[in-house]
């Protein structure tokens, strides 16, 4: 029996040994890298997580330790049990959170959460600088904290990832909403969004070509609507148009061409973002009033101020108003409607970044070789890099790269 018994394992060490070293690196790997905190997202409509389970479990499947804070994932639809069964600890106590190496949250944390941030963290959230005041700049800055924000990440191809994916989603989700928008149950005149065989198909103005122009107008056409894209670059245009692979309307915004198509059209959305502070004014009071009755407004820049200048912001509890008879749909973060969808692809990038930072001797060593990983700095060792922040704030920025230097 000894002998058999010797047999099997000596076998079995052998089988072991022929396995590749990254398959064993990954289930077997037994120093904790990271310790990880994920918080429940305390602003209002943020439904999104930052990590889901399955991301979860690949990251303590090789060897970091993830904190949960309980409910965080409620609004998605991913249990405490989910998260506990993938490896993670549950917490009770938000300030247990806290105490993670990183802490990886979507929206940026609130002055509360500021409060409970230690020297030397990484926090990993969204930005949003646009709406960040000096005095919030300035509370993360004497924390003394290390700060990236998600949405200037890029990758080796210099496309911004979760800027991108997010937006993907909000162009497609835009189409579905403006459909529920215009039938009877979502207080239109009871009109489907597309066309079919001997009837007018639904005409859609959509202002901007960017990714989530883009991604609306492939809905869009794809339900068998008429689309017209406006922007101001002709650049984006002539992509787009490529992109789709077929011929749309397009045009540079001109005033009175973007008036005639406003007049005709069912559904308008505004999907212009603006690098600093807020977005254009394209659309006047005057043009909104003359727009068909019952007909459609979604402002997706809504969170940047808006493209139309009769835009409030909205929520998802109460998502419309009307204003001249159209219906104004002005929630921002419309992502966070489908928010387990979107808690999907930032944890699909997410996930993988956390990966690379715990394999690194540290931190700064870290963003030293990841230039693209670099570029979403805002925040080192207390010091600001991010130079439209500085500016816009007054606020003396430092540069990322000597601060680095100094560090690595």
């Amino acid at each position: 029996m000894a002998e058999n018994s010797s047999f099997g394992f000596s076998d079995l060490a052998k089988q072991a040994s022929m396995q590749p070293k990254e398959a064993l690196l990954e289930i077997n790997k037994k120093n904790k890298a990271l310790y990880i905190g994920v918080p429940k997202e305390h602003t209002l409509q943020e439904h999104r997580i930052s990590l889901t389970p399955s991301s979860v479990q690949q990251l303590v499947n090789n060897g970091n330790e993830v904190w949960i804070e309980t409910n965080a994932g409620k609004e998605a639809k991913f249990s405490d049990k989910e998260y506990s069964e993938a490896g993670a600890k549950i917490c009770y106590e938000r300030d247990e959170v806290f105490k993670a190496d990183v802490i990886v949250k979507v929206e940026p944390p609130t002055l509360e959460e500021v409060a409970l941030l230690s020297p030397d963290k990484l926090l990993i959230s969204a930005l949003q600088h646009g709406a960040k005041s000096e005095p919030y700049i300035r509370s993360l800055m004497q924390k003394k904290i290390n700060a990236i924000g998600f949405e200037y990440l890029k990758d080796i191809d210099g496309i911004y990832p979760i800027v991108r994916s997010l937006s993907e989603i909000a162009g497609i989700t835009a189409i579905s909403i403006a459909s529920d928008l215009l039938s009877i149950s979502g207080g239109g005149k009871g009109e489907m969004l597309g066309g079919v065989s001997g009837i007018p198909p639904t005409e859609i103005v959509i202002i901007g070509a960017g990714t989530v122009g883009e991604y609306a107008a492939r809905a869009a056409i794809g339900k068998g609507a008429t689309v017209k894209i406006f922007d101001h670059s002709l650049a984006k245009l002539r992509r787009i148009q490529s992109n789709l692979g077929q011929q749309v309307f397009t045009s540079l915004i001109h005033p009175k061409i973007l008036h005639k198509a406003l007049l005709s059209a069912d559904v308008a959305i505004g999907c212009i973002r603006s690098e600093e502070g807020r977005s254009p004014v394209i659309v006047s009071e005057e043009m909104v009033s003359q727009m068909k009755e019952s007909s459609v407004i979604l402002d997706i820049s809504i969170d940047q101020g808006g493209v139309f200048e009769t835009s409030e912001i909205t929520s998802h509890a109460k998502p419309t108003f009307e204003k001249h008879g159209v219906i104004h749909y002005c929630v921002p973060n419309i992502t966070s409607n489908v928010c387990r969808t979107a808690s999907y692809a930032l944890s699909n990038i997410l996930t993988p970044l956390l990966l690379r930072i715990a394999e690194s001797k540290n931190l700064a060593e870290f963003l030293y070789a990841n230039p693209e990983v670099r570029n979403g700095v805002y925040i080192f060792k207390g010091n600001l890099t991010h130079q439209h922040l500085g500016k816009r704030l007054s606020i003396y920025q430092k540069d990322i790269d000597l601060l680095l230097a100094a560090h690595a």
